[in-house]
């Protein structure tokens, strides 16, 4: 009697424990009170006031190379079927190894120090060494490989295409500049335009920010981007709702640079205003605090869009958030494009992090947040990200790894493609879905 006494107990212990953990694993579902996460800086944003009416609409019909239109659907030339240019993807061309460049890139991330001395005497220094230790919580099915590596880009074109993502959304320096840990790579994009161009995806460009960067040298840049690469097939435009084609671009951190600087160049009557000329296009700023939306609107973007997959993270990352944050831009003739992302890790580089990290839950994370981001209505849905390894945000494959010192995470019980997968059945999904809204 004693003896089943005590199996019983156990057994109860075991549900017990089981029904804890499910439901630790669910809470990473719900945001946080956000605001207590945020990283140095974000609380000091700057403010303004103006704007000007231009957002864009998507058209169903059929576009020439270099002239596609949002809501176009165009049969992809691998065996997975279509493809929607409505659906775009954040992609990096900052890694490297040994072989193709003589050294790892950010596969060897420094340890980011936390900004209160204090506690960053609590966490590890240094950076990683590949290929078996890398900066990342995740291990890719490729090895820590090199962007510029003409496998390795057909190969993530490949997937991009299986993922039904018909724009990636290029990170993008200006010659001769970088991230703090990696080195220019503008000379590669005319391999990752032809390489898109091969697989039927466009490309558009998430202008980065770098030391010095404005309004003024925003201008050049765009400049140098549609002169360089306007007339390539793979280049992604828009239609606007005057009916003109004109280039999107992403502007992240936007917010670095006063509003009124951008009113110069976004505004009809702006001191060096782009409006008009044959550099027009469509300027998406990043919002990340709920005042930002107003910074937005004065500066003379044509919409906005908020990046970070930590649901919780930011107000703009918040997904309850954005049926208020859509309602703004609908009354002020914005764009609102909402960002999904299948999960956030970054305690690889930032081990100081972990209050920011969003389990994947097996891909129920990443559905919760393309549920919300259709919930909305959105001309346009990104996806954070495809290959940002750092954040732990990556639907690129990845694979089980285990070393000496390190236990990699994985998607298992699922395959590799697992969330190239997931992005497919809610691209899917989205334009079935918008065929009804648009009727």
């Amino acid at each position: 009697m004693a003896r089943l006494r005590k199996k019983a107990c156990i057994a109860l212990f075991l549900f017990t424990l089981f029904v804890f953990g499910t439901m630790m694993g669910l809470r990473t579902l719900k945001p946080s009170d956000g605001f207590s996460d945020l990283a140095p800086g974000l609380g000091l944003l700057p403010m303004i006031g103006g704007r000007m009416d231009r957002r864009s609409v998507s058209q169903d019909v059929v576009s020439s190379p270099g002239q596609v239109r949002a809501k176009v659907v165009l049969s992809n030339s691998g065996p997975e079927g279509t493809i929607f240019y409505d659906v775009h993807i954040f992609y990096s061309v900052w890694y490297g190894n040994p072989s193709m460049d003589g050294k790892y890139m950010h596969w060897d991330h420094v340890l980011v120090p936390h900004w209160d001395p204090k506690i960053a005497a609590s966490y590890p220094k240094g950076r990683h060494m590949p290929p078996e230790d890398i900066g990342s919580s995740f291990y890719p099915e490729l090895g820590p490989y090199s962007s510029r590596d003409p496998d390795v880009l057909e190969s993530h074109m490949e997937q991009i295409g299986a993922a039904a993502a018909g724009v990636l959304v290029l990170s993008w320096y200006p010659p001769g500049l970088a991230d703090d840990n990696g080195e220019p790579t503008e000379d590669l994009v005319p391999a990752v335009l032809d390489a898109a161009h091969r697989h039927n995806l466009k490309v558009a460009f998430h202008l980065q920010p770098y030391r010095g960067r404005s309004d003024h040298s925003v201008h050049d840049n765009i400049k140098y981007i549609i002169d360089r690469y306007g007339d390539h097939g793979a280049f992604y435009k828009f239609t606007s709702s005057t009916g003109n084609i004109l280039p999107l671009f992403y502007i992240y951190d936007s917010y670095l640079t006063p509003p009124e600087n951008w009113s110069d160049l976004l505004h009809p009557t702006g001191s060096h205003s782009l409006r008009g000329t044959a550099y027009d296009s469509v300027f998406i700023a990043l919002i990340v605090e709920e005042r930002h939306k107003h910074d937005i609107l004065a500066g003379g973007f044509d919409g906005m869009y908020t990046y970070f997959a930590s649901n919780g993270f930011s107000f703009g990352s918040s997904h309850q958030n954005w049926i208020a944050v859509k309602a703004f831009c609908d009354g002020n003739n914005l764009l609102f494009i909402p960002s999904a992302g299948p999960g956030y890790i970054d305690t690889a580089v930032r081990p100081w992090n972990n209050h920011n990290t969003r389990n994947r839950v097996n891909g129920r994370y990443y559905e919760t947040a393309l549920q919300a981001a259709l919930n909305v209505r959105p001309e346009i849905v990104t996806i954070t990200s495809f290959n940002e390894w750092h954040e732990g945000t990556q639907i690129e494959r990845a694979v089980p790894k285990k070393t000496v010192t390190r236990l990699y995470l994985d998607y298992q019980p699922h395959q590799p493609e697992h969330y190239l997968e997931l992005t497919r059945r809610w691209a899917e999904q989205f334009n079935k879905e918008k065929e009804t809204w648009l009727m």
